[in-house]
């Protein structure tokens, strides 16, 4: 294996490498102090934040909004709602809340509170996440939850009026719910003034939302808080030229520190599943090379399509003489504690959701990370102990690197998010304070597509089906399918396979390589007509069977994937027969199912070419098949596809695929083209929305 030379900036010689026959790492790498075990309180009070306690509390009861800027580490997410809590905000039947951009910090964080608190999770401590509520309505006093459950609530309470104290934690990340929440918590506080808000953030970007929040006419409006210190140190090693191969160079740098004598855990950053099943084969090659080293390694991957308990497993405490490395997508960028981990690995790429509004498709595209994400990151390493941040790139790169990552709202469909501000009474989308606004072009393609879809009336305001499609926990396309599904009768099934879809990586990849499944047992379940049906198929056969963990191992199904896709179709279903929609069987009739799911990929559609690949139907933009498709090997016998998403690698791939027929995807277009040249089609232009629309993209053109 051939060795990575890393280099500390400020030393004198940038030259240090870190190979498998390297016994020692200098400055880099160092045997930590052990740490007597220390009390719960003890330990609460050596976080940085505990002498700013009576500080935090001050400005909280004496400023509606309190901005808390401090380090990654220094106590933030665990200790200001249990400061909040002993201080008596939550007494009378109040919640505090703790929003989190994702939910594996909302799990992990709740969990951690609870046991400070000495109480049960789910009792005086709960989480809500998409799906999953671990939370008690008359005793839970701190609540933990994803930034998108908050605002959804605000649906059925748009004054939220159960919560005293509001935190919206990780600010910096600009979210697109976080953006939103931040609008609807502002306009909220005018008419609940004892509402108090704590934005948290851990980057310096704290001015613009002092600004925000503070009125011209009042400066008491909102204050910054500023906390000092972290935990413990960190050091950064950068490598002194660029790798061909991040993945592989991750997975080289994990085994070499593995094979130094000093204790700690790994956590390496990449982009996503395939990268991280691709680490996991790497160092699965290389653990069998030395059988008699006295620890175990144990790889452990942690990325948004595992369920919560399998993403919750990586917080379980190593066995002795063994150390964790655990590869992960962003998702453990913030908010994350995990005991143990001394050493980050920093790939320097992140996969962001990036939407054209001129073809209505939004797909994942691999950029290099901001220099706030590789703080982040980096402070991954001192949240227990002293770290060292191995970053996967020389210095020159980092300094070339983004302030920020865009907020999402700059780059993402705004469809689902407008429609959801209708139906908070929101039509006047000029008079909404956004944090950053939205681009217009990106507001105008929404408020078309929401026209065309019914969900819009033509006056710009909302149908009796979109504010009942709004409510649903899935995506526009899926939500309009399960409503459309009462004309195509096949209820029963657009059921499945909304839930199906809700859920990833349903098929094990059994060699690790790309695209290799077990086709022998894929094809029990295969349908010609493509994934959807295949989805279909392979759930049917896991309820029929009894729903059992051996069946799933012998026929190459994730029995975690198939049971949540049970739990999520339960909920779902709650929906349909709240909203009187019949759950009807299309009995076999895949036409019929297939006519249903063209009525929600609407914007999905693709026709192939003689080359292999597919045109999209909007923007003509050149499309390949994932490997992980059955439709991977064979042409559509009509030459015309729908698809569930679109990623952006090296090329632009389709996953989940479903033939249908042309004629099909012409009869939703002639009556979507119908809405938009009926003359009253614009009808949201006649609002105050589209002067500001047209000022906005005059401007920017």
């Amino acid at each position: 294996m051939s060795s990575l030379q890393f280099w500390k900036p400020g030393t004198s010689a940038p030259g240090s490498t870190l190979d498998r026959d390297t016994q020692a790492e200098g400055s880099f790498i160092s045997s930590a102090p052990s740490y007597a075990p220390l009390s719960v309180q003890s330990q609460r009070e050596r976080l940085p934040i505990y002498k700013h306690r009576d500080k935090i509390l001050y400005c909280i009861e004496k400023y509606p909004v309190a901005i808390v800027v401090g380090q990654t580490g220094c106590g933030k997410t665990t200790q200001i709602p249990q400061y909040l809590y002993e201080a008596g905000w939550a007494a009378e039947g109040n919640i505090i809340a703790c929003t989190q951009p994702r939910r594996v910090a909302a799990t992990s964080v709740a969990g951690r509170v609870a046991s400070e608190v000495g109480s049960i999770l789910g009792d005086e401590v709960g989480y809500t996440i998409r799906f999953e509520d671990v939370s008690d309505k008359e005793r839970t006093r701190i609540l933990y939850m994803t930034d998108g459950m908050l605002f959804r609530e605000t649906l059925v309470d748009p004054l939220l009026s159960r919560y005293s104290v509001i935190m919206v934690d990780e600010a910096h990340e600009r979210g697109i719910y976080t953006d939103l929440l931040l609008g609807l918590l502002k306009k909220i506080q005018k008419k609940r003034p004892s509402l108090r808000l704590v934005i948290s953030s851990a980057t310096l970007d704290a001015t613009s939302f002092l600004n925000y929040f503070t009125s011209s006419s009042s400066k008491d409006d909102a204050i910054i808080v500023s906390l000092e210190g972290r935990v413990f140190p960190v050091e950064v090693a950068y490598l002194r030229e660029p790798t061909a191969d991040y993945v592989k160079s991750a997975a080289m740098t994990a085994w070499n520190i593995h094979l130094q004598p000093y204790p700690g855990d790994i956590l390496i950053f990449l982009t996503g599943r395939e990268e991280i099943d691709r680490c996991l084969e790497e160092l699965s090659e290389l653990i069998p090379t030395r059988p008699k080293h006295p620890q175990r390694l144990i790889p452990l991957p942690l990325h948004a399509g595992l369920t919560s308990d399998e993403q919750l497993s990586v917080f379980d405490t190593a066995d002795r003489d063994t150390r964790k490395v655990i590869i992960a997508t962003n998702i453990a960028e913030a908010s994350v504690t995990i005991d143990g981990i001394k050493y980050v690995i920093d790939s320097g790429f992140v996969k962001i959701r990036v939407y054209n509004p001129r073809t209505a498709l939004a797909s994942l595209a691999t950029v290099p990370t901001s220099r706030a994400s590789a703080t982040q990151r980096a402070g991954r390493a001192g949240r227990t102990a002293p770290g060292v941040c191995y970053r996967l790139y020389p210095i020159s790169a980092y300094e070339t690197m983004a302030d920020s990552t865009p907020a999402e709202i700059t780059r993402t469909d705004m469809t689902t998010p407008i429609l959801q501000l209708k139906a908070l009474g929101i039509d006047d989308l000029m008079k909404f304070d956004w944090v950053s606004s939205p681009p217009s072009e990106s507001v105008l393609r929404a408020l078309e597509g929401l026209v065309a879809a019914g969900m819009l009336g033509e006056d710009g305001r909302l149908t009796v089906i979109g504010a009942q499609v709004a409510e649903c926990p899935v995506e526009l396309g899926i939500a309009r399918m399960m409503f459309k599904s009462k004309d195509f009768q096949c209820g029963e099934e657009i059921l499945t396979i909304a839930a199906m879809t809700s859920v990833q990586d349903v098929f094990i990849i059994r060699d690790g390589a790309p695209g290799a499944l077990d086709e022998l047992e894929r094809r029990k379940f295969t349908a010609e007509e493509g994934d959807h049906l295949t989805l279909l198929n392979a759930y049917n056969a896991f309820v029929r069977y009894g729903k059992s963990l051996s069946w799933c191992k012998s026929h190459a199904l994730s029995f975690r994937a198939m049971s949540r896709a049970v739990s999520i179709r339960s909920q779902l279903k709650k929906y349909m027969q709240r909203f009187n929609l019949p759950i009807q069987s299309c009995e076999g009739d895949g036409k019929r199912l297939r006519q249903c799911l063209v009525s929600g990929y609407w914007r999905n559609g693709a026709r192939w070419v003689a080359d292999g690949t597919y045109r999209s139907v909007r923007g003509n933009q050149t499309l390949h098949v994932h490997p992980t498709s059955v439709m991977f090997t064979r042409k559509p016998r009509s030459g015309w596809v729908v698809f569930h998403e679109m990623e952006e690698t090296k090329k632009t791939q389709i996953r989940i695929l479903t033939e249908i027929e042309p004629d099909w995807c012409a009869q939703i277009f002639v009556s979507l083209k119908h809405r938009e040249s009926h003359p009253s089609f614009p009808g949201f232009w006649n609002m105050a929305t589209s002067s500001w629309t047209r000022g906005q993209l005059r401007a920017e053109q």
